[in-house]
Parts: C-alpha cells; sequence; structure tokens
C-alpha cells in the first residue's frame, strides 16, 4: 500500500493525478486550502481528504501530522500547488508567487521528510514548469518565449533548483521536477490553451510511481529530460 500525498489536488492536474493514483491502488490524501473544496474532491474520487495551506507553517505542520498519527509514513509527495500570478507584477504579487511555489515546498517537504524517510521507496514530485527554463524562455521556437509571466516563471525557476537541492542533500529519497505540459485549468483559461488534465496527470504519475533504482535531480517531460 502507497501512502501518497499531493498538495494543490482538489481541482485540475492535482485532482486527476489523485484519480490515477487511486486506480492504481495509492492511499491518497488531498491537500487543499479550501476544505469545502477539498471535502468535497475527496468524497468524488474516494480519496481521503487533509487541510493544507502551503503557504502556512501550522497547516502543513497539522496536515503532515494527520498523515503521520494515520498511516505512521509517506511513501510518495506530489509538490503540485501554485499559483500564476499574472497580471500586475509588484512586490505582493512577487511574494504570493513565490511563497506559494517555491517557498510552500520547502515548507510541506520539511514537514514531511521524517515521514518520507520511513518509506521503503520513498518519492517525490514537484509540478515545475517548462516557463521556468531559461533554454526555453530564450528559445524563439518554444511557446514559453513569448509568455508574459516574469513571476510565475522566475518561481518555478526556484521549484526546479530545489528539487534539484533537495535530490543532493537527502540522496535516500527520490526527487524529480516534471513539466507536465501545456493543460487547461483554471491557470491557463486566460490564454486558451492546453489540454485535458488527465493527459497532463499521466505523466506527474509516470514520475510519482519510479521504482526504488529510477532517477533522482532531473526535470522532466513526457519526452524525457528537459535543457534549463
Amino acid at each position: 500500500m502507497t501512502i501518497t500525498l499531493i498538495t494543490g489536488a482538489n481541482k485540475g492536474i492535482g485532482f486527476e493525478t489523485a484519480r490515477q493514483l487511486l486506480a492504481l491502488g495509492h492511499v491518497v490524501y488531498i491537500g487543499a486550502r479550501d476544505a469545502e473544496r477539498g471535502e468535497k474532491a475527496a468524497a468524488a474520487l474516494g480519496a481521503r481528504f487533509v487541510r493544507l495551506d502551503v503557504t502556512d507553517d501550522a497547516s502543513v505542520s497539522s496536515a503532515l501530522a494527520a498523515i503521520d498519527a494515520a498511516e505512521g509514513r509517506l511513501d510518495v509527495l506530489v509538490n503540485n500547488a501554485g499559483v500564476l500570478a499574472d497580471g500586475v507584477t509588484d512586490g505582493p504579487t512577487a511574494l504570493r508567487a513565490f511563497d506559494t511555489n517555491a517557498v510552500g515546498i520547502v515548507r510541506v517537504t520539511e514537514a514531511a521528510l521524517p515521514l518520507l524517510r520511513k518509506s521503503t521507496n520513498p518519492t517525490v514530485v514537484t509540478v515545475s514548469s517548462s516557463a521556468g527554463s531559461f533554454w526555453a524562455v530564450t528559445n524563439p521556437d518554444r511557446p514559453e518565449y513569448s509568455l508574459p509571466l516574469a513571476l510565475y516563471s522566475a518561481s518555478k525557476s526556484a521549484a526546479t533548483m530545489l528539487t534539484v537541492q533537495y535530490a543532493k542533500s537527502q540522496p535516500g529519497i527520490k526527487f524529480n521536477a516534471v513539466e507536465p505540459g501545456t493543460t487547461a485549468t483554471d491557470l491557463t483559461a486566460a490564454f486558451g490553451i492546453g489540454r485535458a488534465p488527465e493527459e497532463s496527470a499521466r505523466v506527474v504519475v509516470r514520475w510519482a510511481t519510479l521504482d526504488a533504482d529510477g532517477p533522482t535531480g532531473t526535470f522532466q517531460d513526457e519526452n524525457g529530460e528537459v535543457p534549463w
């Protein structure tokens, strides 16, 4: 039995990742900031719900303590919660983008490490973005080249770097970042682009179900390792 926590999983890619991992036999905890939406999503899927706001230390600690009490370990962590932070570029918006997309990863991962160390195959997947890849945003042939998302891109660069650094500092745990593909979610609604969330979730699921000898410290999309 594999115990999995997915942050920001009440909708979009997180929700579909939960659905697919449940079908593979995982016990899935849906972490969501909004208790009503999170409980509704968990009930719809047959998952379990923990209230988890990645921008709040107490909320994160409480969520991981609840999983510890119920399960005694955590096998898979999917850092999925994120914000687009488009529109105005100012200090408060930048703080919100980095607090959710980067600092939130640190909060959740640090709280989860003691539980992950109790797993026989601990795995962490961070949903990053090639919008945070220097290679992609400087390549005129890539769609990221013209995306006006400075704060989102910068915070996702940080998310990928955190993943690589955690892989180096925690050699007993696999850490990989993924670009799930351009997806039609609430985040991308203004752009009118993207494929169905269930397609992109397959990329996340692949990296959430690695064997014990799987790679670590990489940034991947569905076609392989992404330069960044």
